[in-house]
């Protein structure tokens, strides 16, 4: 209700996830803080969804509302997957097949500048990491997963994989059809992470 009165055009609003090794991990442990309950979560984001749905924002992202023209282009760069140069210590870059990060440590990372080397480690991704994130992210945006560009960059078996994959969760009104792309339903929404687990390209696939 603040942020709507002050004018603010775009909000990400994300669940709490309790790391180890933290002091909140440690309270929740000892009883000191009660640990979040799922459902009252779900509650407080359905909530959400509708008081800024009136509001005039769209949920564009699982976690992310804004208003026309107010959508993160950061963000939304790497939802779709596009290419990223991340520069300094602990930065992360990204081509469209190659992930790096350069150390996290500054003083190596100078010493390494100075010396004319960059300080990164880098993995390269399969053919079954590249599609497993795009269905996780493509999943997580309004847009949800055009099927054609699955076929375009991964290939027809690919394609008949997920469609074939997506049958149950159509059925069970998990996810729904809508101009060539499939997209989590509202039913489904708060279960976005767990619907595209049933998608993913696993070992013995076929």
């Amino acid at each position: 209700e603040l942020a709507q009165e002050i004018g603010v055009p775009h909000i990400s609003s994300y669940a709490l996830t309790v790391e180890p090794r933290t002091a909140l991990k440690s309270m929740i442990e000892k009883g000191k803080i009660a640990a979040v309950e799922e459902e009252a979560a779900r509650e407080q984001y359905e909530i959400m969804i509708e008081m800024l749905d009136d509001a005039g924002f769209d949920n564009y992202e699982f976690s992310n509302f804004g208003k026309p023209g107010y959508f993160s282009q950061n963000n939304t760069a790497y939802w779709f997957g596009k290419s990223y140069l991340g520069i300094g210590p602990s930065a992360h870059s990204f081509d469209g097949i190659h992930r790096k990060w350069n150390i996290n440590n500054n003083s190596l990372y100078i010493k390494s500048i100075q010396k004319g080397q960059i300080p990164v480690e880098f993995e390269k991704l399969s053919v079954k990491d590249r599609y497993n994130e795009l269905i996780m992210t493509r999943l997580r945006t309004k847009w949800g997963i055009s099927v054609d560009e699955v076929e375009r960059s991964f290939g027809l078996k690919f394609k008949k994989y997920l469609l074939r994959e997506a049958k149950k969760l159509i059925a069970d009104g998990m996810l729904e059809w809508k101009d060539g792309h499939l997209q989590v339903s509202k039913k489904g929404k708060f279960l976005s992470d767990g619907i595209a687990s049933e998608l993913f390209w696993v070992e013995g696939s076929d």
